[in-house]
């Protein structure tokens, strides 16, 4: 049998443990955390494709600015497929987002899923890529046609007296691909340049660019110059061409200022790129997306609008930047874009 002060001892602590149970949770409490929830707000991105070295770049610095600014990221990646896509904006949906950013993979397929989005009061923010007939709440991108123009400047400038070239073009699903096409015929234009074979690649791939001038290779002692439409597709042109021992007697462009493309130029493989300053843009992007999220007003000198085709929307463009040998160093490196060790790599 117990001892008697024992026992008590027992009793004390079973009343103390049932009167801790039955205090209630406090409202207070409850309605901090549900505010605080509440209060957070949460953003999903939605990207084509991480196969180019770029996206990986805006991936990071769009986080990380939204992330100092207070904002969640749910990143997804639709690996080029459309359909993927799709399904990653519906979960979005799902979940609440207050804004969704769409890297597209097929600029005029998505619509319907912006119309979606908006149906629960969610903003729509086109990066980069178009979203034709879209009616979104902003395009942030870079100035494509000037991307164009400035590919065909630097054709023009080494080839004075003209010649032929060859276009190997991005997927025509991808509307930025249009506009480059757009400022490259118009600045090329009167200056004897003739394009005398064009290709648009299904993908951003680069064995679909020497593929393609594998199928062209008769026409390779004529060829002045390729343009191509991003540094993945002219390493592709480059490989193919230094197979022919052809290397730098044949012009190349490009444009994303990667890595490999920068350390082309310094090997003179590849005649220019265009560097676009990510970190602007992905930086610019979150920024307006915890504006859009908290119902405010975008504002900004870099603010203009564009029609998609169906209305007109707020349009960020930023500029980019024609980058040759003579300049890599002071736009490349001196920005910290790449190291000039890395650059530089192949070159003694």
């Amino acid at each position: 049998m117990l001892n008697k002060k024992v026992t008590a001892v027992l009793l004390c602590l079973l009343m103390v443990f049932l009167t801790a149970c039955a205090q209630p949770v406090k409202e207070a409490d409850a309605g901090e955390e549900q505010t605080e929830k509440d209060d957070k707000i949460e953003i999903g991105i939605t990207f084509d494709t991480f196969i180019m070295e770029r996206w990986q770049r805006d991936r990071d610095v769009f986080v990380s600015t939204a992330r100092s600014l207070g904002a969640e990221v749910n990143v997804q990646n639709a690996n080029g497929d459309t359909s993927v896509q799709l399904d990653q904006i519906d979960y979005f949906i799902e979940k609440g987002m207050d804004v969704i950013v769409i890297v597209a993979t097929d600029g005029y397929s998505l619509q319907e899923a912006v119309k979606k989005a908006h149906d629960k009061g969610i903003k729509v923010i086109c990066y980069d890529r178009l979203i034709v007939d879209g009616g979104s709440d902003l395009y942030v991108s870079f100035d494509n046609g000037r991307v164009g123009e400035l590919m065909g400047e630097s054709i023009i400038k080494e080839l004075p007296e003209g010649g032929n070239i060859i276009m190997i073009k991005g997927p025509e699903k991808d509307y930025n691909v249009s506009l480059v096409e757009e400022g490259f015929d118009r600045t090329i234009k009167g200056h004897n340049i003739n394009v005398v074979a064009e290709h648009n690649v299904s993908e951003w791939k680069s064995e679909e660019a020497s593929d393609y001038l594998s199928e062209k290779d008769s026409l390779m002692t004529s060829i002045s110059a390729i343009m191509c439409g991003n540094d993945a597709l002219a390493g592709g042109a480059v490989r193919y061409l230094s197979e022919r021992r052809l290397a730098s007697k044949i012009l190349v462009t490009g444009q994303d200022a990667d890595l490999d493309a920068c350390q082309r130029i310094v090997e003179g493989t590849q005649l220019m790129t265009v560097y676009k300053p990510i970190e602007i843009l992905a930086q610019r992007a979150a920024e307006c997306a915890v504006v859009l999220a908290k119902g405010e007003e975008l504002t900004g000198d870099d603010l203009s609008v564009l029609n998609d085709g169906k209305s007109d929307i707020p349009y960020v463009s930023i500029e980019p930047v024609m980058v040759t040998k003579d300049n890599l160093d002071e736009v490349i490196i001196d920005s910290g874009f790449h190291l000039k060790e890395d650059v530089y790599l192949n070159v003694r």
